[in-house]
């Protein structure tokens, strides 16, 4: 009897073990399963109140929504724009009972901010940028100024980001184009032999070409054509003489063309 009693005794014994053991894993289990539905509960709760913030939004009067807009706006000021003196009301009347006194922005954001905190002291600014911007300076802590800084600094580049600069191109002057008669006077290097023209004013050629390597001289139209028959040692007076020849004065040789010419002076 007491070998039975003592092997019911263990068969017992292993049978609430191993139901205790059961009961373990289950409890494991079921919270292995709630931690990973965690992480949906709490999307899906955050969604939910989206779609709750976004309904209220909808039922809001269009009047409601700008001011919402302001004031976000506002928490992102830096602290130094919500602690400067205040100008006192003309009447006499709390600035915060008072509506904004125009559509402007500044007083648009005066009163948000006296809505906010009553107290708040704003300055008269009357000066040019420069002066004012000292004048807050002194009336500022060095930490409330490096705040303002920083904030105009954002603002800046804000600004520049916005409008970009355009790059101003300097105009290149043209070259100034040579005449052929320019050219071969202006070119470079000692050639012997080598013929230099005069040229005019307006880049032409001289009546009266000489080279001084040979010492001749000759009458030449503005074009550079040598007229025939008049090269020589001698002086030699070249008239002006136009850009093309007449179509009769063609058959004479140069130095009836110089006579010819001479005649049309007389006359």
């Amino acid at each position: 009897m007491s070998c039975r009693s003592a092997f019911g005794r263990k068969a017992a014994f292993s049978a609430l073990s191993i139901l205790v053991a059961l009961l373990i894993a289950s409890q494991a289990v079921t919270v292995y399963f709630v931690y990973q539905q965690s992480g949906q509960i709490n999307k899906l709760t955050k969604t939910s109140q989206t779609l709750q913030l976004e309904s209220l939004q909808r039922k809001l009067p269009p009047s409601a929504k700008p001011m919402n807009k302001m004031r976000m706006a506002m928490v992102n000021m830096p602290l130094v724009m919500r602690n400067l003196p205040l100008a006192p009301s003309s009447e006499g009347m709390p600035m915060e009972a008072m509506g904004p006194l125009s559509n402007k922005t500044e007083d648009q954001v005066k009163h948000l901010l006296l809505q906010a905190d009553p107290k708040k002291m704003f300055p008269e600014l009357k000066d040019n940028l420069m002066d004012n911007l000292k004048r807050l300076k002194k009336s500022m802590t060095d930490a409330d100024w490096k705040s303002f800084e920083s904030w105009m600094h954002k603002w800046l580049l804000f600004e520049l980001a916005k409008t970009p600069q355009k790059d101003e191109k300097k105009a290149i002057p043209a070259e100034k184009v040579q005449t052929k008669c320019q050219v071969e006077a202006s070119f470079g290097g000692v050639h012997l032999g080598r013929f230099r023209p005069q040229c005019d004013e307006n880049g032409d050629y001289l009546p009266k070409q000489c080279d001084a390597s040979t010492g001749y001289c000759w009458c030449s139209y503005k074009n550079g054509t040598r007229i025939e028959g008049t090269e020589t040692r001698e002086k030699l007076d070249c008239p002006a003489v136009p850009r093309t020849m007449e179509p009769e004065e063609m058959i004479f040789s140069g130095v009836d063309f110089l006579k010819l010419d001479a005649e049309k002076g007389n006359k």
